[in-house]
């Protein structure tokens, strides 16, 4: 429910009631992940999806009817192959729902409003909700922070929520939303839960390195994928806001410098579009030990061959330079900066979901390469 905390965090504000409809888990070829939520007030508003329209309305009806009586519900959804327009995803896979009534009156409700307020204004949290295991426990919640308090409870043994909160804030720094299993005493001597955790981080950072034509394309895709996106070039005439109206910051520096002073994680990705030594060797010599997810370069394969050539003379590894992605970006035949640019965004997703970049027409492959993270069992019963 956090891809929807800004519009919930408005309701909270105005005090409306309303139930929360959130995807806990997934089975085969299903439109949306654990952690998708559809909302809906008092009013009948609604907002967010499940299932990309599969479901909705029933999920829908599911809200209304958790918003009159006050209770949690669990339901499943699956393919129907009889009637396509029965309730169904007519996708072929199943997903089960967790609608959750967050009421004034609600015991749970400021949890959940703290946990809304935080997603809403940017910052690092996961709440943890049990999903399945006794009928008492559905439904409780733990927001937990990055320095690990947490706040709310999940009850049952103290130790819960001290084990719970611990597996939550490891999904956090990691920056992933997944599903738990634990003992309900957090040692393996209870009945088993199941913990959906939701993590809201800060958007994932995007660094262009080259204020050209290509790099304004790429901003603006890098906004649109949900990137935080900087722009750093050493030339103030060309990294100008004027330039680059849609990036989030504009740095005038040489790259290997700015990066070297950067906050980046294991979700970064930096391209890199000088195609110039004096600017890429350091750059790239630099960018090529750090955890980050993707590292890209603009060239010609000649210019590859030169840039690697030049990388070894400053003591850049085979493994590391076995990390570069170029020539960037995937054989779409582009040749504008916009075409370009969905080139390098493409390989990017694919680098990030797993996928191959093959056409799916005729293939074999998965359509989603991200289904739900593998359950992890922490204290649980054989």
């Amino acid at each position: 429910m956090l891809d929807i905390a800004e519009e919930l965090n408005r309701w909270v504000e105005q005090g409306r009631d309303f139930a929360v409809a959130t995807v806990v888990a997934v089975a085969g070829s299903a439109p949306r992940q654990p952690g998708a939520a559809l909302a809906v007030d008092s009013e009948g508003t609604a907002i967010g999806s499940v299932s990309g329209g599969c479901v909705e309305g029933a999920v829908y009806d599911l809200c209304r009817q958790a918003l009159e009586d006050g209770e949690t519900v669990g339901e499943r959804f699956g393919y129907s192959d009889e009637d396509a327009f029965a309730v169904g995803l007519t996708c072929g896979g199943t997903i089960d729902i967790l609608v959750t009534p967050i009421r004034t009156d609600s015991p749970a409700r400021e949890v959940f409003a703290a946990a809304l307020a935080a997603a809403a204004g940017g910052e690092a949290a996961a709440l943890a909700r049990i999903t399945g295991g006794p009928a008492e426990l559905t439904g409780r919640a733990l927001l937990v922070r990055t320095d690990g308090t947490y706040e709310g409870g999940l009850g049952g043994h103290p130790e819960l929520d001290r084990t719970a909160a611990a597996e939550a804030a490891a999904l956090l720094d990691a920056g992933r939303t997944g599903t738990v299993v634990i003992g309900e005493d957090g040692s393996r001597c209870g009945q088993p839960l199941t913990l959906l955790v939701e993590s809201s981080v800060p958007a994932p950072r995007m660094i262009v390195f080259g204020a050209i034509d290509f790099a304004s394309a790429l901003v603006r895709v890098g906004k649109f994928l949900g990137y935080h996106v900087t722009v750093c070039d050493a030339r103030p005439v060309f990294a100008t806001r004027t330039r680059f109206p849609e990036a989030d910051e504009i740095a005038v520096e040489w790259p290997h410098r700015y990066l070297a002073s950067a906050d980046v994680d294991g979700r970064t990705v930096l391209c890199v579009l000088t195609h110039d030594a004096k600017f890429d060797v350091p750059l790239l010599a630099l960018a090529l030990k750090l955890p980050v997810a993707y590292v890209g370069a603009m060239g010609s394969r000649r210019t590859h061959e030169d840039r690697n050539r030049r990388l070894r003379a400053v003591g850049v590894t085979e493994l590391e330079l076995a990390r570069l992605r170029s020539p960037i970006g995937l054989d779409l035949g582009a040749r504008t900066p916009e075409e370009t640019a969905l080139s390098i965004a493409a390989e990017i997703v694919a680098n990030r979901r797993g996928g191959s970049g093959v056409a799916l027409t005729g293939a074999r492959t998965p359509i989603h390469h991200d289904g739900p993270d593998a359950v992890r069992n922490i204290g649980s019963v054989a």
